[in-house]
């Protein structure tokens, strides 16, 4: 008995409030109570906790009848709406049939069809003739028969049920599927023993400074017992999401080291995204199968900075030779979804003085290529740029901002390795340690800009210290994401479960 009333001073007023009426069905405990269903699930799910009932959820499939599925309900389906003007009229040109039936063309269409197959109607010479006896005018289809029955329950559907299911799903918003739900309560032995208990008085639920200014408040008073190992529903509060919550952490991480944020368009020139980071007009990289290009012609910025930028393909630069042919204004000009954030380095590099420097500047944003989308790959994905144009900067320093960086996004063992990449020399990869694989994984590229792209945007030679590093891999290695598609897209019972960026 000492046992039982320690289970009652536990139990929360929703809880008493329900307790009395466990032995009804789910909505005359709402009833009852008074309390609205979801304060009623919540107190049966704490009362589950405490052994005193078992909720069972059935869940069962049901096919209704969606907008349209409403209408022809009413009004009748098209087909059949057009079976009867054809069997008054016997004879009727395909105009008039369209006409007079009031169906659109795409309905008028699926009907002639629908009712051809049947043979049920005949066309000849542009004019539509019944062939159907009267009974078989007459006699209602199994797509009517099946809208008249529903709503019905998709596993009590039988053979011919599914098949009129089968014709009317590939009609628009004909059929939708409900889920309902049935909540069955099975009292324990302990339950049925608390519901003949007459539970009196109220618990203290709260200590406050109120309650405590004077001992009458609560002296002599029985307190609610807390169970702190109880599970209990899970609470989701409101928050960004993860990947957003992840760049707004790398964006701290830059600026916090110094780096202003560099920004632009998603739609870029082929100057800005190509001609300017040195990249020849006939690479194989500005061909269709790599680059999304659009159908219409951007702008050339200044004449100077154009006329720089073509030189240095032609001729070269700082005794580079160039590439050796002539530069095509037409071709800088064509536009496209930005490869890669390198094109906002380009363009902030062009806007430089000297007066300004030394300068730092980071961006994060989404770039796009033409790839076939599966778990490992995607046609966009978020990729960090950096830049220090400094002329005092070495490599060693570009190595530490990348190791500092690493470090505070969670990376603890991160190692260079030298590499080839077309608008760094010299250049290196980056790998971390995938601890749970007990592999090295490449998260990005980082050099020096070659000359060809520094001094043709800056007018002088000044070294200039840049990576590209892969955000969605960052991402993924935290939040353990298999599948590179789910950083897009929206499932609130996923997102619900993601927990906040908290590393550094």
């Amino acid at each position: 008995m000492e046992d039982t009333g320690r289970l009652i001073q536990s139990l929360s007023p929703n809880e008493r409030k329900v307790l009395p009426f466990i032995g009804e069905n789910f909505l005359i405990v709402c009833e009852k109570s008074g309390l609205d269903s979801v304060a009623v699930l919540r107190a049966l799910e704490y009362l589950e906790n405490k052994k005193i009932l078992k909720l069972k959820i059935e869940k069962k499939k049901i096919v209704d009848v969606a907008v349209n599925g409403a209408l022809y309900r009413s009004k009748g389906l098209p087909e059949r709406r057009l079976l009867n003007l054809v069997s008054e009229k016997r004879i009727i040109s395909l105009v008039d049939a369209q006409k007079e039936s009031g169906l659109s063309q795409d309905e008028f269409r699926a009907s002639l069809g629908a009712l051809k197959k049947k043979a049920l109607i005949d066309l000849k010479n542009g004019k539509l003739l019944l062939v159907a006896s009267v009974m078989e005018v007459s006699k209602k289809s199994l797509e009517e028969l099946f809208l008249e029955s529903l709503p019905l329950e998709f596993d009590s559907l039988n053979p011919e049920q599914k098949f009129a299911l089968k014709s009317l799903e590939q009609r628009k918003n004909l059929i939708e599927y409900l889920e309902e739900k049935k909540i069955i309560l099975e009292v324990s032995a302990l339950g049925k023993k608390l519901m003949k208990i007459e539970i009196k008085g109220d618990f203290i639920e709260q200590i406050d400074s109120n309650l405590l200014k004077k001992e009458s408040n609560w002296k002599g008073k029985k307190f609610r017992y807390y169970d702190v190992a109880a599970s209990v529903p899970g609470i989701f509060g409101g928050k960004r999401h993860f990947v957003n919550s992840a760049i707004d952490y790398a964006r701290k991480v830059w600026t916090e080291m110094g780096f202003e944020e560099m920004k632009g368009n998603m739609v870029q020139s082929s100057f800005w995204n190509f001609d300017a980071l040195f990249t020849a007009q006939d690479h194989p990289v500005r061909e269709m199968q790599d680059t999304f290009f659009l159908d219409r012609e951007g702008s050339l910025p200044g004449k100077k900075l154009v006329k720089s930028v073509s030189d240095c393909h032609e001729k070269g630069v700082d005794g580079s030779k160039g590439w050796k042919y002539s530069w095509d204004e037409e071709e800088a000009k064509k536009l496209v979804l930005r490869t890669h954030t390198t094109c906002l380095s380009a363009n902030v590099l062009a806007n430089l003085r000297k007066e300004d420097l030394p300068k730092k500047y980071f961006s994060i944003g989404k770039v796009f290529r033409n790839e076939t989308v599966d778990w490992s790959h995607g046609f966009e994905f978020y990729q960090t740029e950096g830049i220090v144009v400094d002329p005092n900067v070495n490599f060693r320093q570009l190595l530490g901002y990348l190791k500092e960086f690493y470090l505070k996004m969670g990376f603890e063992k991160v190692r260079f390795n030298p590499a080839y990449f077309p608008y760094t020399e010299p250049s290196v990869e980056i790998h971390a340690w995938n601890s749970e694989r007990k592999v090295w994984v490449e998260l990005g590229g980082a050099g020096v800009f070659r000359p060809e792209i520094s001094i043709p945007l800056l007018g002088t030679k000044v070294p200039v210290l840049a990576w590209g590093l892969g955000f969605d891999r960052i991402i993924t290695d935290y939040y353990g994401v298999k599948d590179l598609r789910e950083l897009y897209k929206n499932d609130i019972r996923v997102l619900r479960n993601k927990k906040e960026w908290i590393r550094g």
